[in-house]
Protein backbone atom coordinates (compact mmCIF):
# COMPACT_ATOMS: atom_id res chain seq x y z
CA UNK A 1 0.00 0.00 0.00
CA UNK A 2 0.96 3.30 -0.54
CA UNK A 3 -2.28 5.26 0.48
CA UNK A 4 -0.27 6.89 3.36
CA UNK A 5 3.22 8.46 2.91
CA UNK A 6 4.56 6.75 5.86
CA UNK A 7 3.49 3.44 4.24
CA UNK A 8 4.64 4.88 0.46
CA UNK A 9 8.47 5.61 2.14
CA UNK A 10 8.79 2.42 3.93
CA UNK A 11 7.42 -0.13 1.06
CA UNK A 12 9.60 1.91 -2.03
CA UNK A 13 12.67 2.50 0.39
CA UNK A 14 12.97 6.01 0.49
CA UNK A 15 12.42 9.41 3.22
CA UNK A 16 9.60 9.70 4.68
CA UNK A 17 10.43 13.83 3.34
CA UNK A 18 10.34 12.48 -0.08
CA UNK A 19 7.10 11.39 -1.13
CA UNK A 20 4.59 14.17 -1.93
CA UNK A 21 1.11 14.18 0.08
CA UNK A 22 -1.75 15.41 -2.16
CA UNK A 23 -4.46 17.02 -0.06
CA UNK A 24 -7.85 18.40 -1.27
CA UNK A 25 -9.30 21.56 0.64
CA UNK A 26 -12.11 23.02 0.25
CA UNK A 27 -12.55 26.93 0.42
CA UNK A 28 -15.93 28.15 0.44
CA UNK A 29 -17.18 25.72 -1.67
CA UNK A 30 -14.16 25.60 -3.75
CA UNK A 31 -11.31 23.04 -4.44
CA UNK A 32 -7.70 23.00 -4.06
CA UNK A 33 -4.94 20.29 -4.52
CA UNK A 34 -2.07 21.51 -1.72
CA UNK A 35 0.95 18.85 -2.58
CA UNK A 36 3.49 18.69 0.56
CA UNK A 37 6.65 16.70 1.87
CA UNK A 38 5.01 13.15 3.67
CA UNK A 39 7.02 14.42 6.51
CA UNK A 40 5.49 17.86 6.84
CA UNK A 41 1.96 19.05 7.89
CA UNK A 42 -0.48 21.85 6.70
CA UNK A 43 -0.99 25.07 8.10
CA UNK A 44 -4.33 25.56 7.09
CA UNK A 45 -4.02 29.18 8.54
CA UNK A 46 -1.45 30.15 5.44
CA UNK A 47 -3.99 28.13 2.68
CA UNK A 48 -6.57 31.14 4.45
CA UNK A 49 -4.36 33.81 3.88
CA UNK A 50 -3.73 32.52 0.38
CA UNK A 51 -7.77 33.45 -0.12
CA UNK A 52 -8.10 36.13 2.27
CA UNK A 53 -10.47 34.07 4.37
CA UNK A 54 -10.72 32.97 8.05
CA UNK A 55 -9.24 29.32 8.80
CA UNK A 56 -12.67 28.15 9.62
CA UNK A 57 -13.38 28.81 5.72
CA UNK A 58 -10.40 26.09 5.30
CA UNK A 59 -11.45 22.36 4.76
CA UNK A 60 -10.06 18.79 4.23
CA UNK A 61 -12.15 17.48 1.56
CA UNK A 62 -14.93 15.16 2.35
CA UNK A 63 -13.60 11.91 0.28
CA UNK A 64 -16.99 12.32 -2.15
CA UNK A 65 -15.71 16.14 -2.78
CA UNK A 66 -12.31 14.45 -3.44
CA UNK A 67 -13.83 12.25 -6.01
CA UNK A 68 -16.64 14.48 -7.29
CA UNK A 69 -13.65 17.62 -7.85
CA UNK A 70 -10.62 15.94 -8.61
CA UNK A 71 -11.68 11.82 -9.59
CA UNK A 72 -9.78 9.82 -6.98
CA UNK A 73 -10.04 9.43 -3.70
CA UNK A 74 -8.15 10.22 -0.67
CA UNK A 75 -5.00 7.84 -0.32
CA UNK A 76 -4.34 8.02 -4.01
CA UNK A 77 -5.23 11.44 -5.26
CA UNK A 78 -2.35 12.08 -7.69
CA UNK A 79 -0.43 15.73 -8.43
CA UNK A 80 -1.78 16.05 -11.47
CA UNK A 81 -4.58 14.77 -14.47
CA UNK A 82 -7.51 16.03 -12.14
CA UNK A 83 -11.12 15.74 -13.22
CA UNK A 84 -11.62 19.86 -13.10
CA UNK A 85 -9.16 22.71 -13.09
CA UNK A 86 -8.38 23.66 -9.69
CA UNK A 87 -5.72 25.72 -8.08
CA UNK A 88 -2.50 23.80 -7.20
CA UNK A 89 -0.15 24.56 -4.25
CA UNK A 90 3.53 22.93 -4.12
CA UNK A 91 4.70 23.68 -0.44
CA UNK A 92 8.78 24.54 -0.42
CA UNK A 93 9.51 21.72 1.41
CA UNK A 94 9.81 19.47 -1.22
CA UNK A 95 12.25 21.55 -2.90
CA UNK A 96 14.77 19.95 -0.88
CA UNK A 97 14.72 16.64 -3.05
CA UNK A 98 15.49 16.22 -6.63
CA UNK A 99 13.65 13.77 -7.21
CA UNK A 100 10.22 13.37 -4.97
CA UNK A 101 7.25 10.36 -5.24
CA UNK A 102 3.73 10.82 -5.77
CA UNK A 103 0.04 9.05 -5.75
CA UNK A 104 -0.49 7.32 -9.53
CA UNK A 105 -4.55 7.49 -9.12
CA UNK A 106 -4.62 4.98 -6.54
CA UNK A 107 -3.59 3.38 -2.92
CA UNK A 108 -1.20 1.11 -4.51
CA UNK A 109 0.23 3.50 -7.04
CA UNK A 110 3.61 5.48 -7.04
CA UNK A 111 5.86 6.44 -9.35
CA UNK A 112 8.62 8.97 -9.37
CA UNK A 113 8.93 12.40 -10.70
CA UNK A 114 12.01 15.46 -10.46
CA UNK A 115 10.55 18.05 -8.35
CA UNK A 116 11.17 20.78 -11.23
CA UNK A 117 9.15 18.37 -13.27
CA UNK A 118 6.15 18.16 -10.85
CA UNK A 119 5.67 21.67 -10.12
CA UNK A 120 6.11 22.53 -14.39
CA UNK A 121 3.49 19.97 -14.86
CA UNK A 122 0.67 20.81 -12.35
CA UNK A 123 1.32 24.46 -13.05
CA UNK A 124 1.56 24.83 -8.91
CA UNK A 125 2.55 27.50 -7.41
CA UNK A 126 5.58 27.21 -4.40
CA UNK A 127 4.85 28.46 -1.29
CA UNK A 128 5.14 27.81 2.53
CA UNK A 129 1.97 25.83 3.51
CA UNK A 130 3.07 23.75 6.47
CA UNK A 131 3.41 24.27 10.24
CA UNK A 132 6.53 26.28 11.74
Amino acid sequence: STATSIQAAENIGTSLGSIVKSLVFMVEGQPLVALTAGDQRIDDRKIAAIYGVGRKKVKIAKPEQCIEHIGYAPGGVPPFGHRTTVPIYVDETLQRFELVYAAGGSPHTIFPIAFSTLVEKTGGIVTDLVKD
